[in-house]
């Protein structure tokens, strides 16, 4: 009975998000939606003990309540577990609600868990990024899944909240970024911080706390002066003041090595004006005039994002200022539509489509752009998901064809990512490229406003050196693409040697090429003809094989090269080797694996830790390791749980940076003494070097465990003169 009222509760909420856009019709599909879930679901749980429906029924209210979406979303989200969870049938939902809500759950849902792949996780993304080419709203939907997931995550385990939080800041957190849902995407990174350094999040929530009050009286003395002056414009607006977010002030504090007090521009203003469109450019510059006459403004800060939009549709005009009390404030200026837009991205963006030229269209040419990484796309899917992600960038630079139409890169593009992006042909035939009339390499860095001009030729061919410096998804899909054509070509000579060979031993191709091409460690036979026709194989070592019903007996040779990457088997669980033991993995005792601590990151006791499992074998990484977001969110199948045994006396090695200002002596006795004679650690190595009035040193210490090393940390940076200290990597 308690279950029937908090489901019911649930759903008269989501009736009330999406009241205003259904219809009679839209009203009992969405009925519907919710019995079959309901009644598919009824015998689930989720983690947290509640009933499993309330799940779903929680994702189609943030589809219509925070992204806005419609009743056909909302029948989506309802259904988006059913046939991945439950018994129900992509062709029943088909029968049920035709095409257009089978196609969407279809995108949604993962692949079987028969599917071989060295990453289920990246196979399940390509399948929705195909998807999202024929409806953007299995994206979106999915998304909603993924914030939801993430607000309830406390009930799961730790090393699964881990995972979960690494493939959200690998692909959901860009991609809320690109299609513009920045309330979302803010809050998907506050909860990745949360999730990962659960001590720095607190740490800056309670201080925002604390400084609420003296926040909200300077934000309101602020903004007095400007709100006279702009009501003098005789336009509806309205000012808001907000912090920044509990992740951007940790990114801030991390990019200029500051404490928390240090930090000015702790919130920002924005002023929403609402005006006809006609009028919007002009009056977001008389309201920055207005602006700079009551407050100095700091002018590289300037963005003007309404002039020319980013390539998400994001338009708004930023300015820094000096407020009162010598503190900088960033204050955002944008209309009601523009604030929309900002807000919800893709989904407000179809609301105002056509209303504006230089709006309009946008994410048609980024799926567009989405779309010919896709359709080239016939290599692994970890490759895919790397193009992929290189369309997600969050910085962007602006460059100009001769004939003055603007391009838009990624920040780091390079003048070869240029003439792909104007052509595929233009890319691959490319021979020479001239910026602001200078010829360049191709692997020139982009600057905003340079000018491009590419020259071709048909002799050019692309080469695997291209790969090492091109950044854009285009660029790298078709550069494989073309060093595949140009390596099918060159197989199709190892495979007539082979074919040679065969007939000289009166065997046939069929029954054995692909054994030979699994004994010799290759993953198909078009990557063994090749490697036959660069010489990489002797085929006089076929004969070597006897021949047994018209193949050939690989079986006294078994390649290394075949074993999966598993974890090894260890005995039955043996407390005793538990209790001693120094790492526990999985559940077992770690000593049983040939593990090794990972020098990416130099574990040390007391770090959160999990094992993952390589070609090299058993790696021991933090969670906190630069390599970690990448392998547990796509080769999570390769990643154990793992966590510290008993305290031991093992000796870790941990890196510092040290910075501060060089006052020319005593920072070297100061650190030295510290750590030596205050702290009673051993120092492994220390650099150090000065430049224009700071050092940056660089220190190896000996530690028993992360309770040592935070001591350290916090003992060094109370030495005069040091202004930060970071653990490295």
């Amino acid at each position: 009975m308690e279950d029937e009222i908090i489901i019911q509760e649930a759903y008269a909420k989501l009736l009330e998000a999406i009241r205003p856009k259904m219809d009679n019709e839209d009203r009992l599909n969405i009925q519907k939606a919710f019995e079959l879930a309901k009644e598919a679901h009824k015998d689930q749980r989720r983690k947290s003990g509640e009933p499993y429906i309330t799940h779903p029924i929680s994702v189609a209210i943030i589809c219509a309540e925070e992204i806005e979406l419609g009743p056909t979303a909302v029948i989506a989200a309802l259904l988006h577990d059913v046939v991945e969870d439950t018994a129900i049938s992509l062709e029943e939902l088909r029968q049920e609600f035709g095409d257009k809500i089978a196609t969407i759950v279809d995108g949604l849902t993962k692949l079987d868990s028969n599917h071989t792949s060295k990453s289920p996780q990246a196979e399940n993304f390509r399948k929705v990024l195909r998807t999202l080419l024929v409806d953007v709203r299995v994206v979106l939907i999915k998304i909603a899944d993924r914030l939801h997931n993430m607000r309830t995550i406390g009930s799961m385990p730790k090393h699964k909240q881990q995972k979960i939080a690494a493939e959200t800041k690998y692909i959901y957190i860009p991609l809320a970024h690109r299609l513009g849902i920045y309330n979302i995407k803010s809050e998907l990174e506050d909860l990745w911080l949360k999730i990962t350094d659960r001590e720095t999040y607190n740490e800056i929530s309670r201080k925002l706390n604390e400084t609420k009050k003296d926040r909200t009286e300077y934000i309101n003395n602020f903004v007095r002066p400007l709100h006279r002056a702009i009501k003098a414009l005789d336009v509806p607006f309205e000012i808001i003041g907000r912090p920044k977010s509990i992740f951007s002030i940790h990114n801030k504090m991390l990019g200029k090595e500051v404490e928390f007090e240090e930090i000015y521009d702790l919130f920002a203003i924005r002023i929403i004006i609402d005006v006809p469109i006609s009028l919007e450019k002009s009056l977001c510059w008389q309201v920055y005039s207005i602006i700079t006459d009551f407050y100095s403004p700091i002018p590289e800060r300037l963005k003007d994002w309404v002039t020319t939009p980013k390539s998400n549709g994001y338009e708004s005009l930023h300015t820094t200022v000096i407020g009162p009390y010598g503190r900088f404030v960033e204050v955002q200026i944008r209309t009601k539509r523009m604030n929309e837009i900002a807000e919800r991205g893709f989904a407000a963006h179809w609301k105002y489509k056509g209303v504006k030229d230089n709006d309009d269209n946008v994410y048609e040419k980024w799926l567009e752009t989405v779309r010919d990484t896709i359709e080239s796309s016939d290599h692994n899917a970890l490759e895919f998901l790397s193009d992929f992600k290189s369309h997600l960038f969050s910085e962007e630079v602006h460059v100009f064809t001769p004939k003055g139409d603007m391009k838009v890169l990624p920040l780091g593009a390079t003048a070869l990512d240029f003439a792909f992006s104007i052509h595929s042909e233009v890319g691959i035939t490319c021979s020479t490229i001239k910026v602001n009339s200078k010829l360049v390499p191709f692997s020139y860095l982009l600057k905003n406003a340079d000018q491009v001009s590419v020259t071709t030729s048909k002799k050019r061919k692309p080469n695997k050196d291209w790969l090492n410096f091109v950044v854009t998804g285009k660029a790298k899909s078709r550069i494989r693409a073309a060093l595949r054509e140009e390596k099918k070509t060159q197989a199709s000579f190892g495979k007539e040697a082979l074919l040679r060979k065969l007939a000289a031993l009166k065997v046939a191709l069929e029954p054995n090429v692909d054994n030979l091409a699994r004994f010799y460690g290759f993953e198909n036979r078009l990557d063994y003809y090749f490697a036959i026709s660069e010489g990489h194989i002797n085929l006089l070592e076929l004969k070597k094989f006897p021949i047994v019903d018209g193949k050939f007996d690989l079986t006294k040779k078994k390649s290394e090269e075949e074993k999966p990457l598993v974890l090894p088997k260890a005995p039955k669980h043996d407390f005793e080797a538990i209790k001693q033991s120094q790492i526990i993995i999985d559940g077992q005792a770690g000593d049983k694996f040939a593990y090794t601590l990972a020098p990416c990151c130099n574990p040390v006791l007391g770090d959160e830790i999990f094992a993952y499992v390589s070609a090299s074998g058993m790696k021991i990484h933090r969670t906190s390791c630069p390599n970690a977001e990448n392998l547990l969110a796509s080769m999570a199948n390769n990643v154990h749980k793992a966590e510290w045994g008993k305290s031991s006396s093992n000796l870790y090695y941990t890196d510092l940076v040290i910075t501060g200002v060089d006052k020319g002596v005593g920072v070297i006795q100061a650190i030295s003494s510290t750590i030596s004679s205050s702290l009673g650690l051993n120092i492994r190595s220390f650099s150090i070097d000065g430049h224009d009035g700071f050092f940056e040193g660089r220190l190896r210490l000996v530690v028993n465990n992360n309770n040592q090393l935070h001591k350290a940390i916090s003992e060094l940076k109370k030495i005069d003169g040091i202004r930060n200290v970071v653990r490295e990597a």
